[in-house]
């Protein structure tokens, strides 16, 4: 795994990731789910490539935290610039409209 990809498990380690980072993609997951599966290189390849820190958040591991953001589906993809949420994406994403939204 990318060091740029770090494993979120409390509000706490949310919140400080979204002050700590200018840019921050957080990616709410579930072991179960077959198009997060397909987007783990995806995601990791677009961490590496725009210097982009990601939060991983396991759905089945901390419900709280995903019925706090609203997340209903999986995948879903919160982007965050400057401690605002910019972007909200759902579902299997292609690699290019995911970087066309980051470089926003």
């Amino acid at each position: 795994m990318s060091d740029k990809i770090v494993e979120i498990t409390s509000n706490e380690e949310l919140e400080d990731a979204i002050e700590d980072n200018e840019q921050l993609l957080v990616d709410f997951y579930a072991d179960w789910c077959g198009p997060c599966k397909m987007m783990e290189p995806t995601i990791e390849e677009i961490s590496e490539e725009k210097d982009l820190m990601v939060a991983e958040i396991d759905i089945d591991e901390n419900q709280h935290i995903a019925a706090q953001y609203g997340v209903r589906s999986v995948p879903t993809y919160i982007l965050y610039e400057d401690e605002e949420a910019v972007e909200q994406m759902i579902g299997y994403q292609e690699k290019e409209d995911m970087v066309t939204k980051i470089e926003e």
